[in-house]
């Protein structure tokens, strides 16, 4: 049975306007050695991408969007490395798609395969 299961996405990044414009910069001028592969997949340069929101929307789970800051400010234990997916199931964080899964998908299908796949889960 599905109780509260919810999908927790974090971006390697901190929340904020001028971290924003960084980013923005970074994705801009030196998009090879951008940190967050999550964001990079998600979003363009400005925004976030129409098709992403329209998979996020299909998949009947709850979501929530965390930048770095965020994460750590609200699970001070969880150590793992970011960008990740948890999942977040009767009190318990369970981390379903780690940094280097999300380094591997070169699209945006590969992505939601590795969230279809993965994350969404009942056990």
């Amino acid at each position: 049975m599905n109780t509260h299961n919810q999908l927790v996405f974090v971006y390697n990044a901190d929340s904020g306007l001028f971290n924003t414009m960084a980013d923005i910069g970074h994705k801009l001028f030196s998009p090879a050695t951008y940190s967050c592969d999550l964001c990079a997949i998600t979003h363009g340069l400005l925004s976030e991408r129409a098709e992403w929101r329209r998979f996020i929307e299909s998949l009947g789970a709850p979501c929530e969007f965390l930048h770095r800051d965020q994460f750590r400010a609200r699970f001070p234990d969880a150590r793992a490395p970011l960008p990740a997916i948890f999942r977040w199931c009767e009190g318990l964080l369970l981390l379903c798609a780690d940094a280097t899964a999300i380094a591997a998908c070169e699209s945006l299908a590969d992505l939601q395969a590795l969230i279809l796949g993965h994350c969404l889960d009942e056990r």
